[in-house]
Formats: structure tokens, C-alpha cells, sequence
């Protein structure tokens, strides 16, 4: 009799951790996954989409092994349902309803991998972190230069150089313009028929 009570208190002892490890929410039963992007839009116009980072919390460490091996899957789910219905509140089309997107996202995960390997599904990683940011399709605000942001007015342009003189080679001192080479090759005498001297210059 003491010996049996002796082995129930150790089974009680050695399963005690065993069981702990297995309670939802441990590092061992979190799954991330991969960033999801869902469309925000109002009245069938696009004003933005939403980026949201998740994890699934699965109930023991063989259920979140199972998870991992079929986030291709889970991730597909819900791809397919952000884009099917809306996912913001009524008050404002930017704003994830993340309490409707919870619920919608862990029915997707149970169907792939079934209803009692997922317990919850968390947005983000505390309050530092939400999970969810909203980037609009079109940004209100343009980019603006420094000048544009304190008032002052753009500098002035530099003024624009004058046109260089075009350079001129003057002639040679005592000569005068626009005249062939020829003009001042020496010159030589000959006779002419009437026995005057003539000077002719040279070819």
C-alpha cells in the first residue's frame, strides 16, 4: 500500500510539468504568421490597406506543430476571407473591427486544422505593438521643400552670362585688308613690244 502511494506522488510529480507545458498561450503553443493585407474600402472605392501581424495560439505543442505544418494553408484562408467581406467598423472604413476579424480568422484556422487545436488568434505583440496599421492609398499630405516649410521664398536663379565677343585677328600693321597673297610677292621687270620696262608681278 505505501509503495503504490509512493508511485502515485511521483507520477503526480513527474506529469505536473508535463501538463503545464501543454496550457495554451506558452512560447511552445504560439504560431506566427505571415503578415496579412487587408483592402479598406468605402462605398467600392479603395481608400488604403490595412497591415496586420498575427499569431495563432494552438492548445498544446503537438497541436501548434501541426499549425506550422499547414500555415500555407491557414495563411491562404485568410487571404481569401479579408478580401471576400469587410473587416472595418461601421464608424470608420479604415478601422479594423478586430473582434469581427478575430472571430472570422480562428473559424478559418479550425477548418484547416480543426476546431481543438486553436484557441485564440493575438494581434501584435502587446501595447507597443497593436498588430494592425492602416496605410491609405492615397497620402492628404504631398512632400514639400524646406523653402515651401518655412515661408521663405526659393533663392534666384544665378543671372545668365553675357556672350563672349566674338575675338577678331586684326590685320598686320601696314597692310591693308582683303587682299590675295599674291599682292605681295616681289616683283620683276621685263620689255615690252614698244621697248618700255614694265614691272609685273609674279605669278
Amino acid at each position: 500500500m505505501r509503495r503504490a502511494l509512493v508511485l502515485a506522488v511521483l507520477l503526480t510529480a513527474f506529469a505536473g510539468p508535463a501538463l503545464a507545458a501543454e496550457t495554451p498561450g506558452d512560447p511552445g503553443t504560439n504560431v506566427e504568421m505571415p503578415f496579412l493585407i487587408a483592402p479598406m474600402s468605402k462605398d467600392g472605392k479603395l481608400l488604403g490597406y490595412s497591415y496586420i501581424s498575427s499569431k495563432l495560439v494552438a492548445a498544446s505543442q503537438g497541436a501548434a506543430l501541426e499549425i506550422r505544418d499547414k500555415i500555407a494553408f491557414i495563411q491562404d484562408a485568410f487571404v481569401r476571407d479579408v478580401n471576400a467581406a469587410p473587416t472595418a467598423v461601421a464608424a470608420d472604413p479604415t478601422v479594423i473591427d478586430r473582434v469581427l476579424l478575430a472571430n472570422r480568422l480562428i473559424a478559418d484556422a479550425r477548418r484547416v486544422v480543426g476546431a481543438a487545436k486553436v484557441t485564440r488568434i493575438v494581434f501584435g505583440d502587446g501595447d507597443k505593438d497593436p498588430g494592425i496599421q492602416f496605410s491609405p492609398l492615397h497620402p492628404t499630405q504631398t512632400p514639400q521643400r524646406a523653402d515651401q516649410m518655412t515661408g521663405a521664398p526659393p533663392p534666384a536663379p544665378p543671372p545668365a552670362a553675357a556672350p563672349a565677343a566674338a575675338q577678331s585677328h586684326p590685320s598686320a600693321p601696314g597692310k591693308p585688308k582683303n587682299r590675295s597673297f599674291r599682292a605681295y610677292l616681289p616683283q620683276k621687270r621685263r620689255c615690252t613690244p614698244h621697248g618700255l620696262l614694265a614691272y609685273v608681278r609674279r605669278p
